[in-house]
């Protein structure tokens, strides 16, 4: 039977999933897992949740599914051994560093390749099943036929996303959230950038406003009965943020299909849409499904899931915030008891600041216990709301409670109804005094990495490599005498090695030893056969130097005498995914091009071990990677945030990207990374056109060690975004400012000049 998996974002989406019908549940507790944003469970009520839902025959699993920092480490390893002894059913994990950490440590602990570890073919699945996982939870962007064929080309479990919101880019590999702020995806502090409002400049020079990235959300109702025939272990609603209502809605509707297809196939999902009627998100897509050939997705499946004129709330629209006014002192005792009412999470019941305020242009008046979501309308935020309180003045204007954080002009959409709301059983005792685990204090062992045998390296030099897209590009950079020229293995250049790459007449102006080939970081089971022929020919011919970025090239490219780099998208980001990938064979590793200096100097802290990193000093990184190209009527390449910070974009038949107008450049500081031992450098040209001039002016600025004027730094000076470290810096402002306006009011107080007298 298949496994019907339902988010419990809290301890309210918990009740309503195993009350309609949730096989099993997915949650997160604070850390390690990509839904920070969301409420998460405390110790102690994971602790109990865990008994609870075990004694109802159900399952429980934890999000662990975020890359984690070197000095994040031996938190993890406390961590993961709390789990161990809580035993819930599994862990679902994105970061190489926690299989080893287990492999090594906690080897009892079950655990599930998350969608964020990029696995859409057989092949990955099979590596990780002969690592010890037991499912992989597959990537989005795949249709039904290439379900089924890595269904019947793998023992690993399969866990797919049936129902709820969809990421614009492929599944972990997005970095634009990062890239505005170090708010990475990879962290679980996704700022949705795909949600968000966009300026696109035509081919006239004017700027059409929408919100060209915003997808449509997955259901895939119709498909459950292909999808159960087809052997998929378990059926997954996203929704961690989502209100226990929706969940509850949502879970109902896939528990009716699954139960009754097989009796009434036409009235089962009937009856299902017709639960889902109540789910006021946003327009819905089957995305990948229907298409006949990879290619003809590849051309459509853009169309099906992005609508410019769709905002990137969710919702039914109910109008813009208009009047607003502080809530009197009666009202706030009233919403004070309201929230009692309406919340059942433990512990403070303290209220947070509240305003009044009446809603303009809308059909429909809101009432108490229906879930709101507000929309600034400067596209700067948004936040789902209970409504607890309603009042009509004397004039017959209806006020009703929101955020004080929303000003006037804000839109308003309705997300659920009071009266779609229903109580469920709760399922977590009333006293949790008993559950008092928590992580220990203990020390992490010391982890060293292996040392590299002598000229275990030799196909790995010392010196500047360059990367392209294209044979032309790298005729363009020859000049430059790169130890290494990094080709993209794209449509264009693999058709260029195979078929016109000639011993007497060599497509490219570097042997072969002297260039690795850099494979794409998505592999969908589609492409699967058609990469193993290609590989395999091009082995046949001489080329044995890869940068893999998934793990499914680690396993075609197993037991063939070739060199490999494992490529960005393998994120490094500690010892233990290092290792994890040692263990793999690979020795030399390209660090993520959002990792920063403090933590690849500690991840990587001997000369000899800094000897194994390909250092990306200069790249135009790609913030989307979209398996489809764009819709016709997407006619621009440069478009804009409300910050005027200016992005661009390209598509073709190997799908859409988009990327930063201006690079990421370290250039002006190669020398000193040299001295510090990241002493094998790459300047990143792919996906962009190499002009000579470019090129003289960027090595024009290397040799004067000067800063690329308006280039980004991404993360690698002040890192990952860190609350704390925020808090403490705004602490320290607050300070500052004090201090100077305590000097300011004290009169005839003589201010230093800073000159001796």
């Amino acid at each position: 039977m298949t496994e019907l998996l339902a988010p419990a974002g809290n301890i309210e989406a918990l009740d309503a999933a195993l009350g309609e019908g949730a096989d099993a549940v997915y949650l997160g507790l604070k850390s390690f897992n990509a839904r920070l944003r969301t409420s998460n469970f405390a110790w102690s009520q994971f602790e109990a949740a865990v008994q609870s839902v075990h004694r109802l025959g159900k399952k429980i699993y934890v999000t662990v599914n975020t890359v984690c920092e070197e000095n994040e480490t031996e938190r993890l390893y406390r961590f993961l051994g709390y789990l161990n002894k809580i035993k819930p059913d599994g862990l679902i994990v994105q970061d190489f560093g926690v299989i080893r950490m287990c492999q090594e440590f906690f080897p009892e602990l079950e655990l599930h390749a998350s969608t964020q570890m990029n696995v859409e073919s057989a092949a990955a699945a099979n590596l990780l099943c002969r690592q010890g996982l037991k499912r992989v939870v597959l990537a989005r962007e795949l249709g039904l036929e290439e379900v089924k064929e890595i269904k019947a080309n793998t023992n690993a479990e399969l866990e797919m996303f049936v129902h709820g919101a969809l990421c614009v880019s492929e599944s972990g590999l997005c970095l634009f959230s990062s890239y505005l702020g170090g708010k990475s995806a990879n962290r679980g502090m996704c700022t949705q950038a795909c949600r968000r409002f966009y300026n696109a400049e035509v081919n006239n020079g004017t700027y059409t406003p929408g919100y060209y990235f915003s997808p449509c959300d997955l259901q895939l109702l119709e498909h459950i009965p292909d999808l159960v025939t087809c052997g998929v272990d378990s059926f997954k609603i996203e929704g961690r943020m989502k209100s226990a209502e929706y969940v509850g809605a949502v879970t109902a509707a896939y528990r009716y299909v699954i139960d009754h297809w097989q009796q009434d196939k036409k009235g089962a999902i009937a009856e299902g849409k017709r639960m889902l009627s109540t789910d006021f998100a946003r327009t819905k897509t089957d995305y990948w499904y229907g298409f006949k050939t990879k290619e003809e997705g590849v051309k459509n499946a853009g169309q099906k899931i992005l609508n410019p004129n769709q905002a990137g709330g969710t919702g039914i629209y109910l109008g813009k915030l208009g009047n607003l006014r502080e809530a009197t002192y009666e009202e706030k005792k009233e919403y004070a008891a309201a929230h009692k009412v309406f919340s059942q999470t433990e512990g403070s019941t303290e209220i947070e600041p509240i305003q009044m305020a009446v809603l303009r242009d809308g059909n429909y008046d809101p009432e108490i216990g229906d879930s709101i979501r507000l929309h600034r309308k400067d596209d700067s935020g948004r936040e789902s709301h209970k409504v607890r309180l309603v009042k009509t003045d004397e004039n017959g204007f209806r006020w009703i409670d929101v955020p004080v954080k929303f000003t006037k002009g804000d839109s308003v959409y309705l997300l659920q109804t009071k009266a779609m709301s229903k109580r469920y059983k709760h399922i977590l005792p009333n006293d949790l005094s008993k559950f008092r685990r928590q992580p220990g204090p203990e020390r992490l062992p010391v982890l060293d990495l292996t040392p590299v045998k002598k000229d275990e390296l030799k196909f790995f030099p010392e010196g500047l490599y360059i990367a392209v897209s294209t044979v032309a590009d790298a005729h363009v950079v020859q000049n430059a005498h790169p130890v290494r020229l990094i080709l993209e293995l794209n449509s264009e250049t693999t058709y260029e090695l195979l078929n016109k790459d000639l011993p007497s007449k060599p497509l490219l102006p570097f042997s072969k030893k002297m260039v690795f080939l850099q494979l794409d970081p998505f592999v969908p089971q589609g492409d699967v056969a058609k990469l193993e022929e290609t590989l395999n020919q091009l082995v046949e011919k001489g080329w044995t130097n890869f940068i893999v970025s998934n793990l499914a090239h680690i396993n075609i490219l197993k037991g063939k005498k070739v060199n490999l780099i494992a490529g960005q998208y393998l994120y490094t980001f500690n010892k233990w995914a290092v290792s994890f990938l040692e263990n793999l064979n690979i020795i030399a590793f390209q660090t993520p091009i959002e990792n920063n200096e403090e933590n690849l100097e500690n991840t990587f802290v001997t000369p000899k071990e800094r000897e194994r990193v390909l250092l990306t000093v200069f790249a135009y990184p790609a913030l989307f990677r979209m398996r489809f190209s764009l819709p016709k009527d997407y006619d621009f390449t440069y478009f804009a945030d409300k910050e005027e910070m200016n992005f661009k974009v390209a598509t073709g038949a190997d799908g859409s990207f988009v990327m930063p107008e201006l690079p990421f450049s370290l250039v002006d500081k190669m020398d000193t990374l040299k001295n510090h031992g990241w002493k094998r450098q790459l300047i990143d040209f792919t996906k962009t056109k190499v002009l000579k001039s470019d090129l003289k002016s960027l090595f024009n600025l290397v040799q004067k060690h000067e800063v690329l004027k308006g280039a980004s730094r991404f993360n690698w000076k002040d890192g990952f975004y860190n609350p704390a470290k925020m808090e403490a810096y705004k602490a320290k402002d607050l300070l500052m400012k004090e201090e100077n306006q305590k000097g300011k009011k004290q009169p005839g107080k003589r201010r230093s000049t800073g000159k001796k007298t």
